[in-house]
């Protein structure tokens, strides 16, 4: 061989590597911020996943995901939003609330950021319209805030003779807790209940509104919504059925571990649509072109095993009604 033709062949081999590594950075990375921990969601995260797969982006495959989790300190969330945009992300998908939402906000104004909250995003000021979202913000509105009514009715026609309900609410969670409260309060004016409130937002504080209840003994349990309760479902679970109280939850997370009953949207299906819109803001759509999603999926899901734990008789009319009955 000549010797021409053999540096040649050693430069080519050279920039092997190189071309290679060229391929790699040029797979579009998404931004994926939540306020948990990657192990709570694990069912979730597939689902964004599988939306993602939908839109024909499989991870490590044609795209990379860089995943940002604050492990339950919302103080953490804009040092992580900031952290994507120097990594100059893509697109951000947010979950798990307002909080990461508006991190992601406030630390950018060009990326564009799918979001997935529990309540009016107009409102949270994330976007100007659900129809034509402004700015560089959509994603899905999963209404798990907006249930309020719905879900303490659902528990009356459960235990009929309640009166004394007591509200669990995480106060550390200041914008769902001031919704909840209000909505809470109007609903249960209409039916003639009393509601009585209770804080906690660690788990010796969920300990210990469990040692109210049972000096007081409220005739049922309202768990607010919040993903820190969702976190410390099994905890919840266990001392409602260890106390003899029955309670409804806001997903079904909820009764899967063991609760009485949970009523709310299909939260899975709603990080599967956010991985959908991140799909199609990386094949060229713009946020201000794709609506935000209002959740339509609202499952309503019993624990009959629980309820006979607890010597009650679920009425034939709300088995009707369920999604699910786990027996």
């Amino acid at each position: 061989m000549k010797r021409r033709q053999f540096i040649s062949l050693l430069g080519a081999a050279a920039a092997w590597p190189v071309e290679a590594r060229a391929q790699e950075s040029a797979m579009p990375v998404i931004g994926f911020v939540n306020p948990t921990s990657p192990n709570t969601f694990s069912d979730r995260l597939r689902a964004f996943q599988l939306g993602l797969k939908e839109s024909g982006y499989v991870e490590g495959e044609n795209v990379t995901i860089a995943y940002r989790w604050a492990e339950n300190q919302n103080d953490r969330l804009p040092t992580l939003a900031a952290d994507l945009v120097r990594r100059r992300v893509a697109v951000i998908a947010t979950t798990g609330g307002p909080a990461a939402a508006r991190a992601a906000k406030a630390a950018s104004a060009t990326i564009p950021i799918v979001f997935s909250v529990s309540e009016d995003p107009v409102k949270l000021g994330l976007v100007g319209s659900l129809a034509r979202p402004s700015g560089n913000l959509t994603g899905v509105n999963i209404f798990i805030g907006e249930l309020m009514a719905k879900r303490l009715e659902l528990l009356r026609q459960l235990v009929p003779a309640a009166v004394r309900i007591a509200a669990l609410v995480n106060p550390s969670n200041a914008t769902e807790t001031e919704t909840t409260l209000r909505d809470l309060a109007v609903a249960a004016r209409a039916m003639g209940l009393q509601i009585h409130i209770v804080n906690a937002s660690t788990s010796s504080e969920i300990n210990a509104a469990f040692a109210t209840f049972v000096r007081e003994r409220p005739d049922a349990l309202f768990v607010a919504p919040g993903l820190f309760f969702v976190q410390q479902r099994v905890q919840l679970t266990h001392l409602a059925s260890r106390h003899a109280i029955p309670a409804v939850y806001s997903v079904r997370e909820f009764a899967e571990t063991g609760g009485l009953m949970s009523y709310g949207s299909n939260v899975a299906d709603a990080y599967r649509q956010v991985g959908v819109y991140v799909g199609r803001i990386l094949k060229g759509a713009k946020p201000t072109d794709l609506p935000v999603v209002q959740a339509s999926k609202f499952e309503l899901v019993i624990n009959v095993e629980t309820a006979r734990m607890l010597g009650m008789t679920v009425p034939p009319s709300l088995l009707a009604l369920a999604d699910e009955v786990i027996e």
